[in-house]
């Protein structure tokens, strides 16, 4: 298990009462570690600082374990929401004061209650969720084995990997990676990919490279080498290392194939040559 991703996306963070949101935050956390939350003090730090006058100084923390995260509510009054975006409709309730509720799903999005009727949140993406082998009539649960690569075919994450493979499956033998932004167009209209920023791309790609598929730097770097971005050119070279070493895992693996392109909306040229 390699961890979880905590995003704070933009707008949401502030240093004390009164200030503006500030820039997006993104911790990663390993077995053991905690990050506490709120909107803190000088003498109450939190790692992600949410800036309403409704939530407490220190309103709980998140602790990763072994295959799970827990999420503990310091509050005296308030409720939390746990959602699972993908899940439709699906959520968790942390009463006040709960210690290490844990937590099953594998993208979730922490909601805590604002006095101006709107919210405040920020997302997890969990460990990897193991599946194991088939079940067989002969053997052990001591032969059994679990998949290198867990992915989850229902999942937005996945949707966006479909997304950077299409131009491979659809055989067009493509010069380069789609972009973030040719992502997010290519994914207008569809029921919950459509909604989908290039922030978010950017997050799902960053999760698929670093936990689900786990890419190291090295191989990142490789990537970017081999379709001649060349080493030491800079944080785009490493962005755009890290998509080619993702579509050239999935693809040489068949973790994406060409029965899942109906994941994807239909192509607006497609609709072009029918007229």
């Amino acid at each position: 298990m390699s961890g979880i991703v905590v995003h704070l996306p933009q707008g949401s963070g502030g240093a004390a009462d009164g200030e503006p949101g500030g820039d997006s935050v993104t911790l990663r956390l390993g077995p053991g570690e905690v990050a506490r939350f709120g909107r803190g003090t000088s003498t109450t730090p939190v790692e992600l600082c949410l800036a309403d006058e409704a939530v407490s100084r220190l309103a709980g923390e998140i602790r990763v374990v072994d295959d799970h995260w827990q999420l503990t509510n310091h509050s005296s009054t308030q409720s939390y929401l746990v959602e699972n975006p993908e899940g439709a409709g699906e959520y968790l309730r942390v009463s006040p004061r709960r210690a290490g509720a844990p937590i099953p799903f594998e993208f979730a999005r922490v909601v805590l209650p604002t006095r101006r009727g709107t919210t405040v949140s920020f997302q997890v993406y969990a460990p990897d969720h193991l599946y194991l082998d088939p079940p067989r009539t002969e053997g052990s649960w001591t032969g059994r084995t679990v998949t290198a690569y867990s992915l989850d075919e229902t999942a937005t994450y996945f949707l966006v990997l479909v997304a950077l493979c299409e131009p491979w499956l659809r055989d067009r033998s493509p010069v380069a990676v789609p972009t973030t932004p040719q992502i997010v167009e290519r994914l207008r209209g569809h029921a919950t990919g459509g909604r989908l920023t290039a922030r978010a791309v950017s997050s799902h790609i960053d999760y698929l490279a670093d936990e689900k598929l786990r890419i190291g730097v090295p191989a990142a770097a490789f990537a970017a080498a081999e379709t001649g971005g060349g080493a030491g050119t800079g944080a785009t070279d490493r962005r755009n290392g890290k998509r080619d070493a993702v579509v050239g895992i999935a693809l040489r693996f068949g973790i994406v194939r060409e029965e899942h392109l109906p994941l994807l909306p239909p192509r607006a040229e497609s609709g072009a040559r029918g007229r």
